[in-house]
């Protein structure tokens, strides 16, 4: 009986012996760190500073779509109707000068004067005036339909929520390449040097860019597609000059055909009051 009680007593000692130093917590180790209040650096991001004075709506701020896009309209819309209601009063002055020297009549010294103006700004100023000098500048003097521009407008700017819209009020994405011109795109190439052009007004941004659609070679196309609708008196629309900016985008076709479906889905939007 006492041996059977030893040999338990030593299986228990030997049990014991092997758990032991499972039921041990060590300490915790802790490595010593140096108090990294100081080490640690807080950036406070600073908002770009607007390059204009121009008081923007928030178009970030409006959730509702619908709501959002008549913001947008709202507020382009004045200046591109403004500006097709320039060009018309240019062509009218163009258009009489035409027709007065295809019937012969001298132009008077202040009709000269202000198609010299017309000229000028249209890249025209070296052309001496002239029949055939008058219908080229038609063909640059001309308007762009309402449609056309608010879609590019929406399109490039995001619903007036980019960064070149808020900043510069290039609502276009308008490029130039003057150092200081305007605003360096983040993603910018390191070879390449353009920036994204800003304006002062909302109205000189319109302006420039209904400019580059009526003067620059890349729209050439455009202009030439907008003259034979002239000649064949029928309404200027938007989604038949669309073809004519494959160049304005590097996305070509797919920016063609997505300025047109956004054309479609907007037309409610083009003629309210």
């Amino acid at each position: 009986m006492q041996v059977k009680l030893i040999k338990l007593l030593v299986a228990l000692v030997t049990v014991w012996a092997l758990i032991y130093p499972f039921l041990q917590q060590p300490e915790p180790q802790f490595t010593p760190v140096e108090n990294d209040e100081e080490e640690i650096e807080i950036v406070k991001v600073v908002p770009e500073k607007p390059l204009h004075s121009v008081k923007l709506p928030n178009f970030s701020a409006i959730k509702d779509i619908q709501a959002k896009k008549k913001a947008f309209f709202d507020f382009i819309k004045p200046h591109v109707e403004a500006e097709n209601k320039l060009i018309l009063e240019q062509r009218a002055t163009l258009d009489i000068a035409l027709m007065m020297l295809q019937f012969g009549e001298t132009l008077t010294r202040k009709q000269i004067e202000k198609v010299a103006v017309i000229f000028s700004k249209y890249d025209l100023k070296d052309e001496k005036i002239n029949e055939a000098s008058l219908k080229k500048a038609l063909r640059r003097v001309d308007i762009i339909p309402k449609e056309l521009a608010l879609m590019q407008a929406a399109n490039e700017s995001a619903w007036g929520t980019s960064r070149f819209a808020r900043i510069g009020l290039n609502f276009f994405g308008q490029w130039c390449y003057t150092k200081g011109c305007g605003m360096i795109p983040k993603r910018r190439a390191d070879e390449a040097e353009h920036e994204v052009r800003a304006f002062k007004s909302v109205r000189a941004a319109v302006k420039s860019y209904f400019r580059n659609i009526n003067t620059h070679e890349a729209y050439r196309e455009l202009r030439r597609v907008r003259a034979g609708l002239r000649a064949e008196k029928v309404p200027i629309e938007a989604t038949a000059l669309t073809a004519g900016l494959l160049s304005y985008s590097e996305r070509g076709e797919d920016y063609v055909s997505e300025l047109n479906d956004m054309i479609r889905h907007n037309r409610a939007y083009f003629d309210e009051e």
